[in-house]
């Protein structure tokens, strides 16, 4: 019985099954993706098209994946697939461990530390799991030579539409996986990946563009700082991304990820550099008055202007 739990539940995440009525084919979203009532995952602005839709109910188990797409002068710069899965059926107990065989014991992928990852973050208590994370894809490997044989489904789905569409994508893409599941808080799973084309981070070109030997691998990246810049920045980004889904699985506060070490508060940096030069103005300024250039008003003046 478990492993036939494990098939219905791997079956959905790796191949074709059939269609969501909620969602078709080709859609456009713009705003939001709605998966729940309460869980919509914000969207960059711009159309985002439908390219995966699939869904399944066997045994009390509902699940479905949707995938979408953001294209600009027809290259790939975003996607996002979301796994719904309504796990509150019958069997809780195999339905529980065909997840945990599914998450921790892919030999090919799963939310367990592997060299292609570059930051893994993860909360794991008996049935209980909460992970980031976050690396980057040789993305034509992903599509055409992935690492798990039962992935070529899902590769098919996204390579035939790429094909039709003569849809370009990156070699190199970023991307983070964030997955929870927790029986205290309903017994839905979800698990969401993001994938961004580095140029919207203002990226710089990359030379190498195989797995291993990418710029933005963690073996590699040490010797490319603009490359180390640019996935802190990813890391940072996907760490707010995952706060926000915590907080729609309603997370327990012992279930969450310490995540904020890695959230670069940009505004702050801003506001530190405007501040660091408002103090050389002024500096400067009372220089001007003390060697008799400004008069006491002109330099009351000016100070008052820089600092509004």
């Amino acid at each position: 019985m478990k492993k036939v739990l494990g098939f219905l539940i791997l079956s959905l995440l790796l191949n074709s099954i059939s269609y969501a009525d909620s969602f078709r084919i080709g859609q456009k979203i713009n705003n939001e993706l709605k998966i729940t009532r309460h869980f919509k995952i914000p969207l960059s602005s711009g159309d985002w098209e439908v390219v995966r839709r699939q869904t399944m109910s066997a045994w009390g188990i509902k699940q479905r994946i949707i995938g979408i797409v953001k294209l600009k002068n027809n290259e790939i710069v975003e996607m996002i697939e979301v796994y719904d899965g309504e796990l509150r059926g019958k069997r809780i107990s195999d339905i529980d461990q065909a997840i945990n065989e599914i998450v921790f014991k892919n030999k090919y992928d799963g939310c367990y530390d592997r060299p292609e990852y570059y930051h893994l973050e993860l909360f794991r208590k008996g049935r209980v799991h909460n992970c980031l994370i976050v690396r980057h894809w040789d993305t034509e490997k992903e599509l055409y030579r992935p690492d798990d044989p039962e992935y070529k489904g899902v590769a098919w789905l996204y390579r035939n539409w790429i094909s039709e569409n003569s849809i370009t994508f990156p070699k190199i893409s970023l991307t983070s996986e964030h997955s929870y599941f927790s029986r205290h808080s309903g017994g839905n799973w979800y698990r969401v990946i993001y994938v961004m084309n580095p140029k919207l981070l203002s990226a710089p070109k990359n030379k190498y563009y195989g797995e291993e030997n990418s710029e933005y691998h963690k073996f590699n990246i040490e010797n490319y700082p603009n490359h180390k810049k640019i996935m802190n920045k990813w890391m940072s980004i996907s760490s707010k991304r995952h706060i926000e889904f915590e907080n729609y699985n309603k997370a327990k506060k012992t279930h969450k990820l310490n995540l904020n070490q890695f959230i670069l508060d940009f505004d702050n940096v801003k506001k530190s550099r405007n501040d660091e030069n408002i103090t050389e103005q002024i500096i400067e300024l009372n220089k001007l008055y003390k060697e008799g250039i400004l008069t006491k008003e002109e330099f009351e003046k000016a100070k008052k202007k820089i600092l509004n």
